[in-house]
């Protein structure tokens, strides 16, 4: 383990060294099926909400996100097959300065859609203006704070951090946005900080949204579809010198329920969809019986798996210090039922989760031990230690009375967190815990999480190649650690409220901030197994399953790989091409 990572790291430096010609040729990818296509066709795809910006950092944003990883680049991406870094807007760096100083050649000729072109004043505005602006919705000034960002010529930038940060290299995958469109909406351009999340509403000209990725914005129509037309001037080609992307126009249909997606591929609108593994039997038949389509799967690193967490800041005080009580939560934890779980929701294809890490992660640790095994007797001891005794129905009493029940808020138009929710509240009741399901669709989950008005949730959040990346999720005070919100700075500005800490939150906070400045991976391995340990033994979040990923598409198209499609940062639909 320890020498792949020594491995990679030794591949991430030397990419520092080579200079890449352009534009771009994308090669390599023969092990994966991808090979050659022809230009042209149109492809229909689904998105499972309407975006709620077109401004790629104006909100955290599932259909944003999905439409700007074809229409904006970053500075480098995630090889298809490797998961390993290659250039992107950059065709080369160095990291110097004691892993301090991180400098960018960047790519000449690259165009925005609107013909303008990409310089460095592009990336300085983007992570000084944008990024790094703590008023961005979308932005993670956490991670950019004290970070000085530099032009050194028009196509060279330069970032100096403040102290060593062996993770940064990741955060240049970020969408860089176009200065000359986004200025009067930035500091820079006079305006407040907060005025950043006005930039691009969904009602703005399609014209005004421009980017340097192989898709460009042609229209929008409220809450039914979005058509993404070619970007003729792509900076990539294939390995024959044919230009990307392949297709002519992509075209999203707004389609919130999983069911109608199905049926809306099955009848032929749709060209791909992304599946569960409640779905993937039925479609499998199919394929197997000769329709015109086929259904992939495999153990995916990226994905989120879903979790189950409790709200240490809840409304009810009885139940805010119930929740904050490990010995409860791991009594809960007893109650779930992973296994059925991975069986009943999705069909055997999932597996046991990791405690923030995917089980296929070279960061993983092994704490299948802590979570425990579906036990109810267990579970009714742990409740009854804790002086929790039932009441006439066989519910149990909080102190002061009242019956121990809470309202789990789910996605319902989610065949998977439908499933869960319902498995959860049956097995709850039989340990006297009332749970009181709340649907909602699946794409408010976040949001309301990061409200105050619940008491518990069961939310996915994604899995990143390294635990860096998700600092604002497992990190104490982070921007997304939201099940226990009073550790979160009172400004934007303000260092987290230690005094709301929790001690074995102290402990994980001290545990990232040494990792995040620690250069040597043996010594980050060991912190972050710590993490997990404490992340399994406190019952953080309850992990439920890791599914794995599937997929279906059309025998229309070629150059079809699933694990193309969850990459963050890059998309695979350049390569995809109509037969």
């Amino acid at each position: 383990m320890s020498r792949r990572r020594a491995v990679w790291l030794a591949g991430l430096l030397a990419l520092g060294t080579i200079a890449l010609a352009q534009p771009k040729t994308v090669t390599g990818y023969g092990n994966l099926g991808v090979a050659p296509g022809k230009a042209g066709g149109s492809l229909t795809l689904a998105l499972g909400s309407a975006p709620q910006t077109l401004f790629y950092y104006g909100a955290v944003d599932s259909a944003i996100q999905a439409l700007a990883n074809q229409m904006f680049d970053g500075l480098i991406e995630y090889n298809l097959g490797s998961y390993k870094i290659e250039p992107g807007l950059a065709v080369s760096w160095s990291i110097g300065g004691g892993s301090k100083v991180y400098t960018f050649n960047l790519r000449r000729g690259v165009k925005w859609h609107d013909g303008r072109d990409f310089t460095a004043d592009d990336v300085v505005f983007t992570y000084s203006q944008i990024v790094a602006n703590p008023e961005a919705r979308g932005g993670d000034a956490g991670n950019f704070a004290g970070v000085k960002v530099e032009k050194l010529d028009p196509y060279k930038v330069r970032f100096t951090l403040p102290k060593p940060a062996p993770a940064f290299i990741h955060y240049m995958r970020l969408p860089i946005m176009p200065k000359h469109k986004l200025l009067s909406f930035s500091q820079e351009g006079g305006k407040a900080p907060a005025e950043i999340n006005n930039a691009w509403p969904t009602n703005v000209n399609p014209q005004e949204v421009v980017g340097t990725g192989p898709f460009r914005l042609q229209s929008y129509t409220a809450g039914q579809q979005i058509t993404l037309v070619k970007n003729p001037d792509y900076w990539k080609r294939d390995a024959e010198g044919t230009a990307l992307p392949y297709l002519e126009r992509l075209q999203y249909l707004i389609i919130t329920d999983s069911q109608a997606r199905v049926a809306q591929f099955l009848a032929g609108n749709l060209g791909q969809i992304n599946i569960t593994g409640a779905e993937f039997p039925d479609l499998k038949r199919r394929e197997v019986q000769g329709a015109p389509f086929k259904v992939v799967q495999f153990r995916a690193l990226f994905g989120s798996p879903p979790h189950l967490a409790f709200n240490f800041d809840a409304k009810n005080p009885d139940l805010a210090k119930l929740f904050r009580n490990s010995d409860f939560r791991r009594a809960i934890q007893f109650a779930v039922n992973r296994e059925r779980v991975i069986e009943d929701v999705y069909n055997g294809l999932a597996e046991l989760p990791g405690n923030g890490m995917a089980p296929v992660s070279e960061w993983y640790y092994d704490t299948r031990k802590l979570l425990g095994t579906y036990d109810l007797k267990a579970a009714n001891a742990a409740l009854d230690k804790l002086g929790l005794k039932r009441g006439p129905d066989g519910i149990r009493l909080l102190p002061s009375g009242r019956p121990l029940e809470f309202t789990l808020t789910y996605g319902s138009n989610s065949a998977a967190f439908t499933g869960i929710a319902t498995i959860l509240q049956n097995d709850l009741r039989q340990v006297g815990v009332k749970v009181n399901l709340q649907g909602i669709l699946a794409a408010n989950l976040l949001s309301t999480g990061r409200g105050k008005d619940w008491e518990a949730i069961i939310l996915g959040l994604g899995d990143q190649p390294d635990p860096e990346l998700r600092t604002p999720i497992w990190k104490p005070g982070g921007a997304l650690y939201y099940w226990h919100q009073s550790t979160q700075p009172a400004t934007p500005e303000g260092a987290p409220q230690f005094n709301n800490f929790l001690p074995w939150e102290k402990e994980i906070y001290d545990i990232w901030e040494k990792a995040a400045s620690t250069t040597n991976v043996t010594q980050r391995k060991a912190l972050y197994d710590r993490w997990q340990a404490i992340f399994a033994r406190e019952a953080m979040v309850i992990m439920i399953a890791k599914e794995y990923a599937a997929g279906a598409v059309s025998n229309r198209y070629g150059n079809y790989v699933y694990s193309l499609g969850v990459i963050p940062g890059y998309n695979p639909v350049p390569l995809m091409f109509q037969r």
